[in-house]
Formats: structure tokens, sequence, C-alpha cells
């Protein structure tokens, strides 16, 4: 077997891959093949002695926030193995080469959507829950009114105001990108307005942008469903104007779908007349994995008196096999059989970025804790999150 990273068309024949195993319908495979030869994703592949390709993964990158400053994270996608080469070790293969790329390359962390955790807990992978899903009916929302500006965003018009919310909104938020406009403009892009029916619009007060939502229509019987895509605000204004634009669909919608960030909690903000008729679900579908774990403690924030020693355990980046004394300004590699804190990459990682809390973590069997057990509890804290890209 030989892994090595994709060119040319070899691009083209991991997107046929995943065309094959996503059950994707597309009318004209040829038509994608120049925009995948020139694509420059990084693209993994593993090849049997034959020389054909068995199996694909996609590293894309992001410089995701983690407590108010960006790290590069890597996106895991496009997984995808042929069915005649599937319980081969094709996929274990790529990630172990991947990771080590990953590390030389200066991420921080890596993310992906799993199709199955416990295959990616293997990798060093951990599950964590990157939004609360939300379910309930307009009239809900009936004690909300926006009489501030509303406005429909319209393809091809500037995303300024966009980004002017994003960028005061997902700092606040772990894991959440630092988007560019063309990402902006990438998200609110539709092919076909009225077949996707999908819709952006933009809240004003006094002039200055305070909250977007960007939503998809879906046709339901017996009544439609407004599913939000993504909402975000500047200040309380801004969110009481996206449930006071939500208000005004009593009498075109059934229900609202909405995630909102784990951390924000509907149901004890929301003012309703039957707040109980109100569905909550916390979302699972997205993991976590430590590639630098210097760098990660090195990012997140810590009390003014924090001194503490942590030995990390992992089975697949050497680097991070080592015991850290973490202080307020510095984290060094110190010659140490055991630390205040033991534990291995994946429980590092849900810990750092906050979804995670002690009592939980207490309970794990791959948590030891020896000493200073108090600055432990203030350094890893419950935090705010939410996943802002699709990948």
């Amino acid at each position: 077997m030989e892994v090595r990273k994709l060119v040319g068309e070899e691009r083209y024949e991991a997107y046929l891959t995943a065309v094959y195993c996503f059950h994707m319908i597309v009318e004209d495979t040829d038509s994608e093949k120049e925009k995948c030869i020139a694509d420059t994703v990084e693209d993994w592949g593993a090849f049997d002695d034959d020389g054909t390709l068995m199996c694909r993964i996609i590293n894309n990158r992001y410089n995701f926030y983690l407590d108010g400053k960006t790290v590069i994270a890597g996106g895991i996608g496009g997984v995808a193995t042929l069915p005649e080469y599937r319980s081969t070790g094709g996929v274990k293969a790529i990630f172990k080469e991947l990771l080590k790329g990953a590390y030389a390359n200066g991420e921080v962390i890596s993310t992906l959507y799993p199709f199955k955790h416990e295959f990616y807990r293997k990798q060093g992978y951990e599950v964590l829950t990157p939004w609360n899903e939300y379910n309930l009916k307009p009239g809900h929302l009936s004690r909300y009114r926006f009489d501030g500006e509303v406005y429909r965003w319209k393809q091809g018009e500037p995303v300024t105001d966009f980004m002017t919310v994003y960028e005061s909104f997902a700092p606040k938020f772990n894991l959440s990108h630092a988007r560019s406009e063309k990402e902006m403009q990438e998200r609110l892009k539709v092919d076909k307005l009225y077949i996707d029916r999908k819709f952006a619009y933009v809240m004003k007060r006094e002039g200055k942008p305070v909250a977007y939502i960007i939503f998809t229509d879906i046709r339901h019987d017996p009544a439609a469903i407004l599913q939000v895509n993504e909402c975000a605000w500047t200040c309380r204004d801004g969110f009481y104007a996206i449930l006071g634009f939500l208000a005004r669909f009593e009498a075109d919608y059934g229900s609202i779908e909405i995630r909102l960030p784990k951390g924000i909690d509907l149901l004890r903000i929301v003012e309703s007349p039957a707040a109980y008729d109100i569905g909550k679900a916390p979302s699972q579908c997205f993991m976590i994995r430590v590639i630098n774990a210097e760098k990660l403690l090195e990012t997140i924030r810590k009390p003014a008196d924090c001194d503490l020693t942590i030995k990390v355990a992992d089975e697949l980046i050497e680097e991070n096999n080592a015991v850290f004394r973490v202080t307020k300004d510095s984290v060094t590699r110190v010659d140490a059989d055991s630390a205040d804190l033991e534990l291995n990459e994946r429980t590092l990682g849900q810990l750092a970025v906050g979804c995670l809390t002690f009592e939980e973590a207490m309970l794990r069997k791959d948590v030891a804790v020896n000493a200073n057990e108090d600055m432990i509890r203030r350094l890893f804290v419950d935090k705010n999150i939410f996943v802002s890209e699709q990948f």
C-alpha cells in the first residue's frame, strides 16, 4: 500500500470515488475534471500494489477561534473508500501520514463531522457539542418585535454588513472560523434562488447592522419549515431582532428549526407563552483532535496564578507525548514521570475547547488527577462553542 498526497488527475479520480460512495447524483462528472485537477486543497489517497486508488481523505485548512485567538485547524472531509477496499486499513494508513503532516504544517487542532464516532476515536478524535438545535413555532416568539430596518440581501451585493456582524460575533465562540469576505460570499451563495429557496436578511438599528439571518424555506406537509442555516448578532438588540423577525412568519410556517451556540440556551432566555413546547436537542455531530498539545496549551486562556503540570499520552503523534509545565505566560516540557493531571489527546481536546467540565472529566477512565485540583478546575472551564463551517 502507498499513501501520498494526490496531484493532477488523481484528484479527479478521488472526486469520482466520493461521487460513488456518497450517493451523489451528478449528470456530467467530466465537467468537474478541470476544476478537480486545478484544486489546491490537501487531498490524500491510499493506493493498492497495482496503483489503484482505494480511498481518499481531504484536509481542509481553517483559522478557528480559541479563547479569542486564532489557531490553524484542519477540517477533515471527503473520507471515502471504495467498497472492494473497505476493512483493508487504507483510511487508517492515510491518517497516520496526514496527522504527521498536520503537525509539521503548524496545525493545532483537527476537526471533522463523523459518520461513526468509534471509528474516529481510534484516530484520536473525540466528540463535542458544536451547537444546540431548537424546534419551535413562530408563535412561541410572539412577544418579540423588531422595529428597526430589515433588508433582504440579493446575489452580487456587498457582504459588508454580514462581515461586520460576523466579526463581532465569531470570536466569542470557540471553533468559529475567522471567515474572509470570499468565504462569506460562498456561505450566502445561491445557484437557483426559487429552487434552493435560500434567503438572507440583515437587521439594522440606527443604520448599523446588529444581526443577520440565513434560512432555507422547506416545503413540507402539513406546514412549511423555516430552517435557519446561520444567524449572528452583535448585541442583545441584535439577538432580539432575530427573534422578532422570526415571529413575523406565524402565518407562513408550521415550525422553525434553528441552531444556537453551545452556551446560549434559548430555553433560559426566551419569553414565550408556552416555552415548554420548544424542543431542544444537543448535537453530537462534531469531533476534535489535538495536533499540537504544546501550542494548544499555550493558546488557551489561563488564570493569572496558573502553575501546574500536565502529562499527555498520544498513540499517533509522538511529539505530544510529554509532561508540560503550564503557567500564565509559558508552556515548557519538563522531565518527569508523573504530573498533576494525566490524560490522553482525546480528553485534552475536549477540556481545552471547553466542551467537557471537570466533573465530567473525572468520570472518564483515561483521566487521573494527582494534585493541584483547584487549579485544574480553574484552567479547564465550560466555554461557548459554535462551529460555523461545513466541510
